[in-house]
């Protein structure tokens, strides 16, 4: 009993409170925050910058998928479209017209498009920072939103310069050189390709908005982005790490009511729920690995469906998860038995509940951590 009353009071000094039924009352309200938080991505630029390949990369999308926003070499984008993440429905990336078309002149543009809407801009251009641009930052900026300056298709540059002698590092600070004698401000520019997230500059941007987004929308930045490096997965885990303590007080304050089996139904959809969004942000699921396997040529999807837990995931099997978190948490009869025990029994199903349940989210947790840095490692994407 010791050693569950410690991790109560570890989790309990993590949340900033002094007393369990404050901590509790912090997770539900973290916990309401976390389940409503929307973040909104506004995709924008010139016409031709690539910007709905842009948005399919960021929602792990491939462009010739269902549900990809459709690519051209014309304008495909006519009105402002939102297209939810695939597995993360509260992140949404908006793919916005192309300003400065005959349909959409600048002025025009910035009075149809709502700014209010958004969390922050991605402004795509893919040749030089045009006129346009300008004129949008400066009307993002005046409404005080933020806004980050992107040079697509950045590895059609480098093969094109790689056949007059040049190597990338010489275009790559040729064309920053060349943007940043533009008239942008302090605003930054990121190098980047669609087809080649872990490369250039994709992992820059993601700490500037890291530190520019608030926490809640930080974190719901973080769990929706594509596994493309294992530092991204790292960024995943630690994400979710911090934010198991409040997962397992919600299931605790349910463990204080005396009320017979109101725990175990509770715990293990709780449990499942959590997992169940650690498996798709790590790119665990079925659909994912099957593209991964098919484009590495190897049987990623057979290795990882070796894990049991994994398996009862991917199934949506509850049966199969309870006898998994079962081998783990030997101290569920414990805790129906201790919760009738007049006031003591109270007070120890609370915390019976939340250490089991810590427990089996941490455990959860670090299987499917170390199962997607086996991915990592065999799709060769260090």
């Amino acid at each position: 009993m010791e050693s569950q009353l410690g991790e109560v009071r570890a989790a309990i000094s993590q949340s900033g409170e002094s007393t369990f039924e404050g901590a509790k009352a912090k997770a539900e309200l973290e916990m309401q925050e976390l389940n409503n938080v929307t973040l909104n991505i506004a995709v924008t630029g010139v016409s031709g910058a690539g910007k709905s390949s842009f948005v399919n990369a960021l929602r792990g999308v491939q462009d010739h998928e269902e549900g990809a926003a459709p690519t051209g070499v014309e304008e495909t984008t006519m009105e402002p479209t939102m297209y939810p993440h695939p597995t993360m429905p509260n992140v949404h990336i908006w793919d916005l017209p192309g300003i400065g078309t005959e349909r959409f002149s600048a002025r025009e543009y910035i009075k149809k498009v709502n700014f209010n809407t958004y969390d922050c801009y991605l402004i795509l251009t893919s040749t030089r920072v045009h006129e346009n641009d300008i004129i949008l930052s400066k009307e993002i900026k005046k409404n005080q939103k933020n806004f980050y300056f992107i040079h697509t298709k950045i590895d059609q540059d480098v093969e094109a310069e790689g056949r007059k002698g040049k190597t990338e590092e010489e275009t790559l600070s040729l064309i920053r050189n060349s943007l940043e004698e533009k008239d942008l401000g302090s605003a930054r520019i990121f190098l980047m390709s669609s087809w080649m997230l872990h490369k250039f500059d994709f992992n820059e941007l993601i700490c500037v908005l890291e530190k520019d987004l608030p926490d809640n929308k930080r974190n719901a930045l973080i769990q929706s982005l594509p596994v493309y490096s294992m530092e991204i997965l790292d960024k995943k885990y630690n994400t979710f790490k911090k934010g198991i303590w409040v997962v397992a007080f919600t299931s605790g304050g349910v463990g204080a009511v005396p009320v017979p089996g109101v725990s175990a139904a509770f715990d293990l959809p709780v449990i499942a729920v959590f997992l169940t969004k650690c498996y798709y942000s790590f790119g665990l699921d079925e659909k994912t690995l099957t593209k991964l396997s098919d484009r590495v040529k190897k049987p990623i999807l057979a290795k990882v469906h070796e894990s049991k837990l994994i398996k009862a995931l991917s199934t949506r099997s509850l049966a199969l998860l309870a006898v998994e978190l079962s081998s783990w948490v030997a101290l569920e009869g414990l805790e129906a038995a201790l919760r009738f025990i007049p006031f003591l029994g109270i007070v120890t199903g609370a915390v019976m509940s939340f250490s089991t349940t810590l427990l089996a989210l941490s455990k959860g947790l670090d299987e499917l951590y170390r199962a997607a840095k086996e991915v990592v490692k065999m799709a060769e994407i260090e």
